[in-house]
């Protein structure tokens, strides 16, 4: 939208009405009203139909470059002043989305949801749960370390999912055909799962990085912040891609958003490289309260260098103290205790 046309619709701000009053007195000067049709007008010579705009201030119209060259003389102050005004309403407005934005990526994220068996909330270590490409359930190691019974109480022999009840895979392969059938029907893990297949370049999958970001933001798309994450680290560390930290951060902080602790991690500390000491102590503070320990130690290390308070890092503490409560089962430890692969935090 131009700056005229937002005139048109009405200013909300004291230098937005400064800018339509030089607006107003140039369209007065370029414009001619015949039986209330508005008719633009040179305003070096006054006649119709002038469709030659002044290249810097974008209002005022000439019927030809002589007449813009005759009046530039003229113009020149009106046209300093419009174009000083459009850009301290533009650097307000830069102003404001700035803070709109900030608003919205230091909230906290809600929790990841609860596995669908214990409904315990599920650990935010990859370890601490299974997807299961039988019905796309994320399930605790808890519940898939767990004995599965029948109707009657015996305990099944045939590995089956605690979920739906379907036989387990027998193979890899089976589990990537039953994947596949998850992707048609837009599944967001399924989907991150093959995009990594292609950026690995595995299971039956050439490689191509390319490929790999078509799923991996499609995966996004469909709400899974994780997969923001893996296209946020090819471009902070040009895997697959040229290196580009703009767009690392833009993706990293899509993750944030939609509750990746990884990525406040990693926000976090490029916020401390650049010296901007409160903000990453703010993403390090949201990635604890999601039980990213590695963001605790962060806090730890910027009470010890003087980046944070002593305050700071005992809320941490508790913070994460809290999650530890909210995620523990002795199910979870039995599972975690059998094997490493189990470990939930």
């Amino acid at each position: 939208m131009s700056t005229s046309d937002e005139c048109k619709e009405g200013a909300s701000s004291k230098s937005s009405d400064d800018v339509c009053d030089v607006i107003g007195k140039l369209q007065n000067m370029n414009t001619e009203d015949k039986d209330d049709v508005v008719v633009s007008v040179c305003a070096n010579c006054g006649k119709e139909g002038a469709n030659n705009i002044c290249n810097k201030c974008q209002v005022t119209r000439y019927c030809n470059a002589v007449c813009k060259k005759v009046h530039k003389k003229k113009h020149k102050k009106d046209c300093e002043e419009l174009i000083s005004l459009a850009t301290e309403k533009r650097n307000e407005e830069l102003k404001l989305y700035a803070e709109l934005h900030d608003k919205e990526l230091f909230k906290q994220p809600p929790p990841a949801e609860d596995c669908p068996i214990c409904f315990q909330r599920i650990p935010t270590l990859d370890s601490g749960a299974t997807f299961m490409s039988c019905c796309s359930k994320e399930i605790c190691v808890g519940c898939i370390h767990a004995p599965v019974y029948d109707s009657q109480g015996n305990e099944v022999d045939e590995k089956k999912c605690p979920f739906c009840r379907v036989p387990v895979p027998k193979s890899y392969e089976e589990m990537i055909e039953r994947e596949k059938n998850l992707v048609d029907l837009d599944d967001p893990i399924a989907n991150f799962n093959r995009g990594n297949y292609y950026k690995d370049g595995r299971n039956g999958y050439p490689q191509s990085y390319a490929k790999a970001l078509e799923y991996w933001l499609r995966a996004g798309e469909l709400g899974y912040a994780k997969a923001y994450n893996s296209i946020g680290v090819s471009y902070h560390k040009g895997v697959g891609f040229k290196v580009d930290m703009k767009k690392g951060q833009h993706y990293f902080e899509q993750a944030a958003m939609g509750g990746s602790e990884f990525a406040r991690f990693m926000l976090g500390n490029n916020e401390l490289r650049a010296g901007n000491m409160d903000r990453a102590l703010k993403h390090h503070m949201i990635a604890v309260r999601s039980g990213f320990v590695e963001s605790l130690n962060m806090i730890k290390e910027m009470y010890s260098k003087g980046h944070a308070t002593k305050e700071d890092y005992m809320k941490a503490l508790q913070s994460y103290q809290t999650y530890l409560t909210e995620i523990k089962s002795d199910q979870r430890d039995k599972a975690a205790a059998d094997r490493e692969d189990y470990r939930y935090y």
